[in-house]
């Protein structure tokens, strides 16, 4: 606990449970037809899911309640309609400067996946807590799998917003941290994908452990290379190899953007624009904000006359 801060515990008890509820809600009594040929049993099992995940989704709601959320506007200088674009070559320049910081502080010595998401979620804490002065308190549980892996094909994880319950579907390497950082600010209640997605690079950036900082470095020039490429993966792969990556990064990258097969062609492409819909319809720009959008807030924070947060904190 922080001496002297306000603390809130979201108790996230669905987090801790063996199998994802919402996985046992919607898919007990399938498998009980299946493999029984009746749907009692797989009734059973959803009805007491769906109670258990509505009682620890209650629980969690009031403890949200007293949560501040960080204003954005105010404390970085930028928030989704108010970002500052970069110009193409500013970013080449970006991606000279990520790369070869990323090059000199390369580190493959992270812990396993448990350990890691601990930090990650302490870190986060902390970060969240020096701007508010609310220590949020969550769960630092995270599994590999649930149904939402079908639905979003392209996705490198979820976050139930409802539940908080995070699965992280690939091990995406140099780039995990951000990835485990930014469900987890999905958890502690930031639901729009720009700040969870600079929330977990401001956090990792700023915790001095050179892994969580190799992956906000990584996500970053991910993001950049991304937004250059204009979605293209050959092209994301051919400035990959112009980067000027060490051979072990180089390899990373490549993988994050592999071949889709026929599945993830066809479903992925029509979620992907379902999702960029949900998005704006929930006050966000889009599917961009991953890309375009994160890296012009960090662009915006660091150039910021008015933030009141240090602008050191957006620094490659």
């Amino acid at each position: 606990m922080l001496r002297g801060m306000e603390r809130i515990v979201i108790p996230g008890l669905a987090t801790y449970s063996p199998v994802a509820l919402t996985d046992l809600a919607v898919g007990a009594p399938l498998a009980a037809r299946v493999l029984l040929g009746a749907t009692l049993p797989g009734r059973v099992v959803q009805t007491a899911a769906v109670g258990v995940y509505a009682a620890s989704a209650a629980r969690d709601w009031v403890a949200r309640m007293g949560i501040r959320p960080i204003d954005f506007q105010e404390a970085f200088g930028a928030d989704v309609t108010t970002l500052q674009p970069m110009s193409p070559e500013e970013r080449r320049a970006e991606i000279g400067a990520l790369s070869e910081a990323l090059n000199e502080g390369y580190t493959d010595a992270g812990p396993p996946r448990a350990a890691l998401a601990q930090q990650i979620n302490q870190h986060l804490t902390a970060y969240i807590s020096q701007i508010t002065g609310q220590e949020i308190v969550t769960s630092s549980e995270v599994r590999s799998f649930n149904l939402a892996k079908v639905v979003f094909p392209f996705a490198y994880g979820t976050c139930d917003i409802i539940s908080g319950d995070v699965a992280i579907f690939k091990d995406t390497g140099v780039l995990e941290p951000h990835v485990i950082a930014h469900e987890f600010c999905h958890r502690k209640g930031y639901l729009k994908e720009l700040h969870a997605q600079a929330l977990a690079y401001l956090a990792m950036r700023a915790s001095g452990d050179p892994v969580l900082v190799q992956g906000a470095r990584a996500e970053r020039l991910h993001r950049q290379l991304h937004v250059l490429a204009c979605g293209d993966r050959a092209r994301f792969n051919e400035l990959v190899d112009h980067a000027g990556l060490r051979p072990e990064l180089r390899a990373a990258f490549h993988q994050l953007r592999p071949a889709p097969g026929a599945y993830e062609s066809a479903v992925g492409k029509a979620m992907r624009g379902l999702y960029d819909k949900r998005m704006q319809w929930t006050g966000q720009n889009g599917l961009s904000d991953y890309d375009e959008g994160f890296t012009n807030l960090l662009w915006t924070f660091a150039h910021s006359e008015r933030a009141t947060q240090p602008r050191e904190h957006a620094a490659i």
